[in-house]
């Protein structure tokens, strides 16, 4: 038994501290799994379970004020995101075709390595949309799409904050924070109340957007097959894949809302992801819209 355990030690320990990049690997979250796991498991338990059926005889809360500010502040947060990422990466220093990891411990690696970290936060953050659609009873919106987007990008963010926090795969995490200053934006208006959802005819674009994302992530991930700069080649199996798969679970939302009259009592609730936390209650207009991310 004590070799087994002597076993397993040495390669838990070989897989969370050897590989880790030290200069994050002791950030409140990072260095061990089973937190991170322990979040992700009871949002599912809380979203599969125990919400529902804690709403079960319940009238929904309408959370109007609490969806205007939780949308706003993810409107800033997105933005300082994007913001760092272009400034500190890709606008100026970082080549579009190849970048590997700074493990230096500069300014301006420790500002890209950050930035990565806040990512995984938000990500972590992102979470509440799903809580908000349980306490005002949208389970309909609770799709797969949804809760896959929801528990995969943390998990992901994890792994780039603990091992690669910089170069090559930083530029997926700022298109997608360029596309949630927009969704953001669009959920706080939608959040508002009628008088402002009348502007939000440009729903459909931010479908659009999304699945222009995912072709953008995939064409820029897919340069490491030609292109040696020190990235891991072996990210691909991670990025291309879901690349992929997140394209044909957005375009077979964006066909079944928008393609045609005969399908749009049948997805009525939004835009894509699985739905989004906070729009009105009232009619069937105003009901819904579906989460981006």
């Amino acid at each position: 038994m004590s070799i087994y355990n002597n076993t397993v030690t040495r390669y838990y320990d070989f897989i969370f501290k050897d590989l880790a990049d030290p200069r994050t690997n002791n950030w409140p979250l990072i260095q061990d799994p089973l937190p991170g796991i322990a979040i992700i498991g009871f949002y599912l338990y809380f979203v599969l379970n125990l919400g529902p059926t804690f709403m079960k005889n319940r009238k929904p809360y309408e959370l109007k004020n609490t969806l205007i500010v939780y949308n706003f502040l993810q409107v800033l947060v997105s933005a300082y995101l994007f913001y760092e990422g272009m400034d500190a990466a890709w606008l100026f220093k970082y080549s579009w075709t190849c970048e590997p990891v700074d493990w230096s411990r500069s300014a301006h690696a420790m500002r890209v390595a950050r930035g990565v970290y806040t990512y995984f936060i938000v990500k972590l953050t992102e979470l509440l949309d799903t809580v908000f659609f349980v306490l005002r009873k949208k389970d309909a919106q609770i799709s797969f799409l949804h809760l896959y987007h929801h528990t995969v990008m943390p998990l992901i963010s994890w792994g780039c904050t603990k091992y690669f926090p910089g170069g090559h795969g930083t530029f997926i995490g700022v298109i997608n924070s360029f596309v949630h200053i927009i969704m953001y934006f669009y959920y706080m208006m939608a959040a508002m109340g009628p008088n402002y959802q009348k502007y939000l005819w440009w729903k459909k674009y931010i479908t659009t957007l999304q699945l222009s994302q995912f072709c953008i992530a995939f064409l820029h991930s897919m340069q490491l097959l030609f292109v040696d700069c020190g990235y891991p080649r072996w990210s691909m199996f991670f990025t291309l894949p879901n690349a992929i798969f997140f394209y044909y679970l957005f375009s077979d939302f964006y066909n079944k809302a928008y393609a045609g009259n005969n399908t749009k009592n049948t997805v009525k609730n939004g835009i894509a992801n699985g739905t989004k936390n906070g729009i009105t209650n009232g009619s069937a207009k105003e009901n819904g819209h579906t989460k981006l991310s």
